[in-house]
């Protein structure tokens, strides 16, 4: 007796489904582990608690940080959230948080890219931050111990930028004529790790102007500007020589007090 084509459809189905849906649930339950918490000879865990009882004030909101998600190993009955990033802390309790007992990650990035391994690889890129020098730490921009680890509200662009601008002052306005840009987030034109771009950009050349303001060709090879206003004939001739912010053009791209065409 044969089953019916469509039964064993049904029955494909249904059995894929289960499945997948126990991979998810499976996926959601499990704990993240660090691959391997920073190494302290001759130190042992002993648990987020006790780090409590000094630094209450990052402590106090580490809870609902992301970072809290990371497991070192350890006794069931520890928290090791605290160790996953600076290492086994019985030492640094027994001297009375003496230096070199624990590790501290705004010393060197290292500890950070044990997870991190991408930021590792766009610290070197050509254009980028120096951290790897030591001029800048992950620290100066984020706040390991605190919601998403960045620094401002998560919720308000405008105070992310506040770590971009806190050393870029003269980026930070107030502008009579403001770029839009500034309002979606300074990572929207750089990538603040790093980039084979100048300044960090996202994009080389008029190519990153053109993700937000939209221009198509004619059929004859001219730029339609129908998102700036600007005649065809300028954004033919002059974008296609380089970039928009060069040749005495949109050369305030991050606001100008003159022009609302971004000049200074």
């Amino acid at each position: 007796m044969s089953t019916h084509p469509s039964r064993i459809k049904s029955t494909l189905i249904f059995g894929g489904a289960a499945i997948w849906g126990l991979l998810l649930v499976s996926c959601v339950m499990t704990s993240r582990t660090m691959v391997a918490p920073p190494s302290i000879p001759g130190a042992t865990f002993v648990g987020s608690s006790k780090c409590t009882q000094c630094h209450e004030d990052v402590s106090h909101t580490f809870a609902g940080a992301s970072h809290a998600k990371l497991i070192a190993p350890g006794g069931k009955d520890q928290e090791m959230g605290c160790e996953s990033c600076h290492g086994a802390g019985s030492l640094h309790v027994k001297t009375g948080g003496a230096f070199g007992t624990i590790v501290n990650p705004n010393q060197s990035p290292e500890t950070c890219f044990a997870c991190h391994l991408d930021k590792r690889a766009e610290f070197s890129l050509p254009n980028a931050h120096p951290v790897m020098s030591g001029k800048v730490t992950c620290g100066d921009c984020h706040d390991s111990h605190s919601g998403s680890a960045i620094k401002g509200s998560a919720s308000a662009i405008e105070a992310q930028n506040d770590s971009c601008v806190k050393c870029h002052t003269q980026q930070k306005g107030p502008f009579i004529y403001e770029h839009g840009a500034m309002r979606e987030g300074c990572v929207s034109c750089h990538n603040p790790h790093g980039s084979v771009n100048q300044k960090m950009l996202v994009a080389r050349d008029y190519n990153l102007c053109l993700q937000c303001h939209l221009q198509t060709p004619t059929a004859s090879g001219q730029i339609n500007a129908n998102a700036i206003g600007a005649s065809a004939a300028n954004h033919t001739t002059r974008a296609m020589q380089g970039t928009c912010w060069a040749a005495g053009c949109h050369e305030a791209p991050h606001g100008s007090n003159t022009s609302y065409h971004l000049r200074y």
